[in-house]
């Protein structure tokens, strides 16, 4: 029952009914309403729940239930989607064409009509393998700017290693940039030193602002475990950066994982051109939603200055659609020759899977990279669940050795197109996390890509079937406990 208390066998009987009915009602309408909208393996994960421990699984299906974001909110980005659909439809200057196959035409499409955001033509793009490389560039790139910065991470950190760029931020500010930060209040707060954070900030002239802030006492209420995991850093509205790195030194200052010499690896790239305006455009959005005020004298694209295309794909609880999952599948099933996933948490829901695996085994020479080791337990696990099945459908599973976190985030298909971003291949990259990806089509892109999964090949070692088969029970057990914790949502 919903109501096991000691107390039970004291009420009188009429009590004890009373008490069973409401039981049985609770459960009846469990099973009648947790279904709505919701993945048939999600909605058996929350009735698991309900049903085998019911108070404390009732307790945080209420808590965490409903990962929609608040109506104004979704009202907002509303707002600035039809801003941006306005802006580009006056402007002469951008092209929106790009040569490529004609799927990708089809691609494109759906992500304009599911992210408001077009394909633009003209860019200049650049991969950036190296974490303190790309560190190192954010902070020249601040330290020339004239106008405005905006900057946005799930991470932020005042340390070691990113003080270049808090410098460069802090100084863009005194000499008159408008600079703006925002950062996951969840995510940064659990990390060492946000207080300190807070005292640096509040001392400078950087406007900042907490993302989807938790903080009941003030107003802040929201289902707790929505996160704005982008990563985004736009300079006057002519060089960008996006990709996976959070504002933070390697080891994320955890002295557990400096002991054992654990560091992330990430993969950034620097744009400019149109692109940069459509990226800033997601900024806006979220800087809209935390302050009220639009930017909308930023929406002007710049003049193109190269020749690659590219297409930026907001996501989240904000948007009606998983807009990061229907882009994956349908590159995934355009697939011909060769599929190339680097994910660091590759929990994928049964679509993507299957896309996956009917990729392999129609021919495509799929492989995927993934941690040796994980960062996060449950999750580590959950993803350890689907080797065996990725395996047998023959997608080749190459492992980044320990102590390292692999924790880049991209993707390639045939010599045709790239995407990389925030958005990790789970369920909660597809439905509870605000990302940011980043279509770019064409076999220039591609081949730096290629470079940047040789590199991790070289150093990686391949999964075997044979050998994955033979660990113990006790690892296959946990393994598949989490996976059912990776439906919750």
């Amino acid at each position: 029952m919903l109501f096991q208390l000691p107390l039970v066998g004291l009420l009188p009987d009429w009590a004890t009914l009373m008490l069973a009915v409401i039981d049985l009602v609770i459960r009846v309408a469990a099973v009648g309403i947790i279904p709505g909208n919701r993945r048939p393996t999600t909605a058996m994960a929350w009735l698991l729940a309900i049903f085998f421990i019911p108070t404390v699984g009732l307790l945080l299906f209420l808590m965490f239930g409903n990962f929609r974001l608040s109506g104004n909110r979704r009202e907002q980005q509303q707002e600035v989607d039809n801003r941006v659909r306005a802006t580009l439809a006056r402007s002469d200057d951008v092209d929106t064409s790009f040569p490529g196959a004609e799927w990708l035409h089809s691609a494109a499409e759906l992500n304009r009509r599911l992210g408001s955001l077009p394909m633009v033509n003209g860019n200049e793009v650049r991969l950036i393998p190296g974490y303190e490389d790309a560190l190192k560039e954010m902070a020249e790139v601040i330290h020339g700017a004239k106008r405005f910065v905006n900057a946005e991470f799930y991470i932020v950190s005042w340390d070691e290693l990113t003080d270049e760029v808090f410098t460069a931020l802090h100084d863009a500010a005194e000499r008159g940039v408008e600079v703006r930060l925002l950062f996951d209040h969840i995510g940064t707060a659990r990390i060492n030193g946000y207080r300190d954070l807070l005292r640096r900030l509040r001392a400078s002239k950087i406007e900042w602002r907490r993302v989807l802030p938790l903080l009941p006492l003030l107003g802040h209420w929201r289902r707790p475990d929505l996160r704005n995991h982008r990563k985004i850093l736009v300079v006057d509205g002519e060089i960008a950066f996006t990709g996976s790195l959070n504002l933070i030194e390697r080891s994320y200052r955890n002295p557990r994982h400096r002991r054992v010499g654990r560091k992330w690896v990430e993969l950034m790239a620097r744009l400019e051109g149109p692109v940069v305006t459509t990226l800033n455009v997601v900024f806006a959005t979220d800087w809209l939603s935390e302050t009220g005020n639009l930017l909308a004298e930023q929406m002007e694209p710049p003049a193109p200055v190269g020749e690659n295309p590219a297409q930026v794909v907001p996501s989240g609880p904000a948007f009606a659609n998983e807009n990061n999952l229907r882009l994956f599948n349908t590159l995934i099933y355009s697939a011909q020759h060769r599929l190339s996933i680097c994910s660091p948490y590759f929990v994928p829901d049964d679509s993507l899977l299957y896309a996956v695996t009917t990729a392999a085994q129609r021919g495509v020479d799929v492989e995927l990279f993934v941690s040796e080791q994980g960062d996060q337990f449950l999750v580590h696990h959950a993803q350890q669940s689907y080797y065996e099945q990725l395996l047998t459908a023959g997608v080749k599973i190459y492992r980044y050795p320990k102590p390292y976190v692999l924790h880049s985030k991209h993707f390639t298909v045939d010599d045709d197109v790239a995407v990389l971003g925030s958005s990790n291949m789970d369920m909660r990259s597809f439905s509870l996390n605000l990302e940011v990806s980043l279509m770019l089509p064409g076999p220039s892109i591609v081949a730096q890509m290629r470079q940047v999964e040789d590199m991790y090949r070289k150093v990686s070692v391949p999964l075997d079937l044979g050998t994955w088969r033979t660990r113990g029970m006790f690892s296959r057990y946990v393994d598949n406990v989490a996976r059912l914790t990776a439906t919750v949502q």
